[in-house]
C-alpha cells in the first residue's frame, strides 16, 4: 500500500490554508495545521474538515502553533517530519502593517526563516517547502506586466517582510540544497476572505445595504487596480508547485486587472442596487439611483501611507510548466462572494 504524504500547513485557519487543506485532503494526503491560541474560536474555515465524516480514517490534525516561537515550531516539524510544509501564516493586511510594523516583520519575514531553520537542523533533506509570497512585492511598479524577473519595489512594512522571506527562501535552497520555493500570488479572494479586506468589505457591505442594515460603505482608493483570482484556484497552483521535478519560483495570477471601483460596480449590479457616482478625488461618493441616499463615500483613513495603484501578473511560466491556468473569472468570483455574503447577511436579520 503505498505511504500517504504528510503536508503541514502554517496559517491553515486562514482562507488559502482552508482551501489548500480541503485540496491535500482530496489527495489523500494526511493534513496537519497549525493555529495561533486565541480566546474565540477561529476554525470556522476549516471545520467542515475537521468534522468530516465521509473520510474513513482521520487526516486532518490542528496544532497550537506560532510561527514567531522558533522552539514551538521545531518541535512540531520534528513530530510530523512532514513531506511537504506550506507556510501561510502570515499578517497579511497590508494596512495593518504600517500599525504593526515589528510584528508583522516578526511574523512574515523571520518565521519564514524559523522553519527552514527548523527544516535545515532536523535534517529533513525530503522535505519540501513552500513560501506564500506576494504580489506586493512589485509595489511601486517598475515593469507591466510582472513576472518572475521583474524588480522588486515593495510599498508597505508587510511586502518588505515578504521581501526578506522570499530572499532567505532562495538562499536556503541555494545554500543546503533545499527544495525552498516561493509562490508570487496575486491577489486571490473567496467568500471566506478576511471581511477587513476590501472585497469582502465591499460585498458584505452592499449586501447589508440592500437589506437595510447598513447606511453607507465607507472606502479607501478605489481607482486602485489588481488582478483578481480564486483562492480555490490558487491553493491547486500551490500545491503544483511542490510537485515540479526542481524547485523554482512562480508567478500565479490571471492576467486580467480590474479596479475596485470595478469591483463595486459588479457586486452592486449583481444585487441590483443602481448606484451613480458623483463628485471627484476624495470628495467622490455614490448615490443609489432610485432612493438619492449616499451609500458608498471615500474616508482618508483608509489610504495607505504609500499606495499600490496597479498590479498584473504574467503566470505564463506556470502556465507553461505546470499547467496551471485559472478556473474561476472575475464576475463568477464576484458573484460567489455576493451570493455567499447576502446568505449570511439575511440569517444576520432574521
Amino acid at each position: 500500500m503505498k505511504k500517504k504524504k504528510i503536508a503541514l500547513i502554517t496559517g491553515v485557519t486562514g482562507q488559502d490554508g482552508s482551501y489548500l487543506a480541503e485540496f491535500l485532503l482530496n489527495k489523500n494526503y494526511i493534513v496537519h495545521g497549525t493555529r495561533r491560541r486565541s480566546s474565540l474560536f477561529n476554525t470556522e474555515r476549516i471545520d467542515h474538515l475537521y468534522n468530516d465524516n465521509k473520510l474513513k480514517e482521520k487526516r486532518f490534525f490542528l496544532h497550537y502553533a506560532d510561527v514567531t516561537d522558533g522552539s514551538n515550531i521545531l518541535n512540531i516539524i520534528g513530530k510530523i517530519r512532514p513531506d511537504e510544509i506550506y507556510n501561510l501564516a502570515a499578517q497579511s493586511h497590508v494596512h495593518v502593517s504600517f500599525l504593526t510594523p515589528e510584528y508583522t516583520a516578526n511574523v512574515d519575514a523571520l518565521g519564514c526563516l524559523r522553519i527552514l531553520e527548523s527544516i535545515k537542523n532536523l535534517g529533513l533533506k525530503n522535505t519540501k517547502f513552500y513560501q506564500a509570497s506576494t504580489s506586493e512585492l512589485y509595489g511601486d511598479v517598475l515593469q507591466t506586466p510582472q513576472n518572475e524577473d521583474t524588480p522588486f519595489n515593495p510599498q508597505s512594512p508587510y511586502s518588505i517582510a515578504k521581501l526578506y522571506a522570499y530572499w532567505i527562501t532562495k538562499n536556503y535552497r541555494n545554500s543546503y540544497n533545499m527544495f525552498a520555493v516561493n509562490g508570487i500570488l496575486f491577489n486571490h479572494e473567496s467568500p471566506v476572505r478576511g471581511e477587513t479586506f476590501v472585497t469582502r468589505k465591499i460585498t458584505r457591505g452592499l449586501c447589508r445595504i440592500k437589506l437595510g442594515m447598513q447606511d453607507c460603505l465607507y472606502l479607501g482608493n478605489i481607482y486602485a487596480e489588481r488582478d483578481w483570482g480564486h483562492a480555490r484556484d490558487y491553493a491547486e497552483a500551490q500545491w503544483l508547485i511542490l510537485q515540479h521535478n526542481k524547485p523554482e519560483d512562480f508567478v500565479i495570477s490571471t492576467g486580467q486587472m480590474n479596479s475596485v471601483k470595478k469591483f463595486i460596480e459588479l457586486a452592486a449590479e449583481y444585487l441590483e442596487l443602481k448606484i451613480e457616482w458623483k463628485g471627484r478625488g476624495k470628495n467622490e461618493f455614490a448615490t443609489e439611483k432610485n432612493t438619492k441616499k449616499k451609500i458608498i463615500a471615500i474616508d482618508k483613513k483608509y489610504f495607505r501611507p504609500s499606495e499600490v495603484n496597479n498590479l498584473i501578473g504574467d503566470s505564463s511560466k506556470a502556465r507553461k510548466l505546470l499547467g496551471w491556468t485559472p478556473k474561476t473569472s472575475f464576475n463568477s468570483l464576484v458573484k460567489e462572494m455576493v451570493d455567499h455574503d447576502m446568505r449570511i447577511v439575511k440569517s444576520e436579520k432574521i
